[in-house]
């Protein structure tokens, strides 16, 4: 099964609860030494990216269900919202991979991939919660 969209009602107090759990997620890696625990940061700013996305689209009345539900988010995004550039989209679904890697291969990733990366992984971050916090009102 292929990840798909499901219509469901709009969710203002859910997403406020994302929100608060991104920024404490966002806030313990700021705490933590990047260098030495680069593949567990890496795949916290995924999971912060994924419940940003998750927040867009339920904001919009949607959620994303079964297997491949996390690129069905990052596939609503690209065809949804134009200030998400398509470098962007790309670095999101490299982030899912690597992320994927981690969790079940094993992988280790290297400290110069965040380095390079994590500016862009922040403005990214800060595009997402500028669309939802625009639709929060």
């Amino acid at each position: 099964m292929t990840g798909s969209l499901v219509k469901v009602n709009p969710d203002r107090e859910r997403v406020k609860s994302i929100l608060s759990m991104v920024n404490t997620t966002l806030n313990m890696i700021s705490c933590v030494d990047n260098g030495k625990f680069t593949s567990n940061v890496t795949m916290e700013y995924y999971e912060v990216i994924r419940e940003l996305m998750t927040a867009v689209l339920l904001l919009d009345g949607y959620k994303t269900v079964g297997e491949g539900a996390h690129k069905a988010l990052i596939d609503y995004l690209r065809g949804n919202y134009s200030t998400i550039t398509l470098n962007e989209i790309l670095l999101i679904n490299n982030l899912r991979i690597t992320r994927n890697k981690v969790c079940y291969e094993g992988f280790l990733v290297k400290e110069v991939y965040l380095r390079r990366k994590v500016e862009a992984i922040q403005s990214i971050i800060y595009k997402l919660k500028e669309i939802i916090n625009e639709k929060l009102g």
